[in-house]
């Protein structure tokens, strides 16, 4: 006989303890009720448990410090929040400090129990977002992605900022679009800011706009983008890249929600939330002093990531059937699935460029297929910037990938862009379309790895 899920449960009212508690065991959940946190420390101190339900509020400790201890000790044991005062920034805090959830005091026990049922999944959430089929399948279900989906829920109806980690390609603006799409001002804008195709000149003029005269060529007045944003989403791509006079700049629009045109001297109010995104560390940029600890802290009110294909490789059987089915309609391809041969390949390849890695490559494979069954014939297809990692499984024999010896991602990014270049015979243009990035982008991660050509401008 399978073991009785155990749960924590703590709150100073033992009339709670008591509800639940008599809920709970009708499911067959064991309860271990407790009335302060030192009380369920010293417990867990000698016991596992596989949920723990805490109330926020509490003499001595309360449920957040007692969160904070946890996670020191076990990151993945789910946490549950119960709160009779319930404001935004509680919990903002109990999301960032590694909350699964959190619910309103006076709580429904039977709401309580069923959530908790999900959590040590025993059923499946039968709360579904509002997003659609096509996002759904670019961004995943597996239990790494799960997460983006409850953040997105959970802040649906506030105007708050946002801060998006993961690698390149790892869909960082999907998940920005969907924050906006699924908020209630999903009917106001949605603008997109490249920062790392600007320059500092060219970035201030687009954020803020400018009046008629500011410089040569300023003919007419220019409304910025955040001003034509306003009651909506920037969500500014590559923040890491802006410099520090443009971090000193944003820190006080954000702050103020203000701007002033360039060569304006009155201010202009916006209301815009901000959803920034970055394939730096940005915490360690922080640490080194290449960006502004304020402006950071500032943008990191809620932070989203966004896990590397790697991690959720239970997700590509779905992102491969979304892709054939997009690229099979608009090439008019017969194509539905690969062999299963292809399959093992494709689930055995870490994907470096994630889904973005994965997109190019099965538009690739459909738009060469003649048949419903996809087969990667790679053997000798130099052509093809995945032929050496996807060609034959790895059986120990094979040449060392661009990741063998674990590098780190800077020296990882470096490698794949210059494999890919490769692999384009140097077509600057090819390559950053591959890559999925803009070409000013690229001309620059060349500049600094030392490859200059003066005779292509990053234009």
């Amino acid at each position: 006989m399978s073991k009785q899920p155990t749960i924590v449960f703590v709150d100073d009212d033992q009339r709670a303890s008591d509800l639940f508690s008599r809920f709970a065991q009708t499911e067959g959940l064991a309860v271990q009720g407790f009335q302060s946190v030192t009380q369920a420390q010293s417990w867990l101190e000698q016991n596992a448990a596989d949920l723990i339900i805490s109330d926020l509020k509490m003499p001595g400790m309360s449920g957040l410090e007692f969160l904070e201890w946890v996670r020191s000790r076990d990151k993945d044991v789910p946490f549950v929040l119960i709160t009779g005062y319930s404001t935004l920034d509680h919990a903002i805090d109990a999301l960032r400090l590694g909350a699964d959830d959190f619910i309103k005091k006076p709580f429904d026990p039977e709401e309580l129990v069923q959530l908790a049922h999900r959590l040590l999944r025993q059923e499946p959430d039968p709360r579904t977002l509002p997003l659609s089929q096509a996002e759904r399948a670019m961004l995943g279900n597996s239990p790494a992605i799960s997460g983006v989906y409850r953040v997105i829920d959970k802040i649906h109806d506030v105007r708050i900022n946002v801060m998006i980690e993961g690698e390149s390609g790892s869909g960082k603006e999907l998940a920005a679009r969907a924050l906006h799409e699924h908020s209630d001002f999903a009917n106001k804008p949605y603008i997109v800011i490249d920062c790392g195709a600007l320059t500092d000149t060219l970035l201030e003029n687009e954020l803020f706009g400018h009046e008629k005269g500011a410089y040569t060529g300023a003919s007419t007045t220019k409304q910025g983008l955040l001003e034509i944003a306003s009651g909506g989403t920037v969500f500014l791509d590559e923040i890491g890249n802006i410099s520090d006079a443009m971090q000193v700049k944003l820190l006080r629009v954000i702050q103020e929600q203000q701007i002033t045109r360039v060569g304006g001297i009155t201010p202009i109010n916006i209301d815009v939330r901000f959803i920034v995104a970055s394939n730096r560390d940005l915490a360690k940029m922080v640490s080194e002093g290449s960006f502004r600890h304020d402006l950071y802290h500032r943008l990191h009110v809620v932070r989203l990531r966004i896990p590397p294909l790697r991690e959720r490789k239970e997700d590509i059987p779905a992102l491969i059937d979304h892709f054939i089915r997009h690229f099979a309609s608009r090439y008019n391809r017969p194509a539905q699935r690969f062999d299963a041969e292809s399959m093992e390949r494709i689930m055995a390849y870490d994907w470096p460029g994630n889904v973005r890695e994965l997109k190019n490559m099965i538009e690739r494979a459909v738009a060469l297929s003649n048949a419903a069954e996809i087969s990667l014939d790679l053997d000798g297809d130099t052509a093809s910037p995945w032929a050496s990692s996807l060609a034959k499984p790895n059986n120990g024999n094979a040449a060392p990938g661009i990741d063998a010896d674990q590098p780190t991602l800077e020296v990882l990014e470096r490698r794949y862009i210059e494999k890919i270049l490769q692999a384009n015979d140097g077509n600057r243009e090819k390559t950053a379309l591959t890559l999925g990035i803009n070409k000013s982008t690229l001309w620059r991660k060349l500049q600094s790895y030392g490859q200059n050509d003066t005779n292509e401008s990053p234009s």
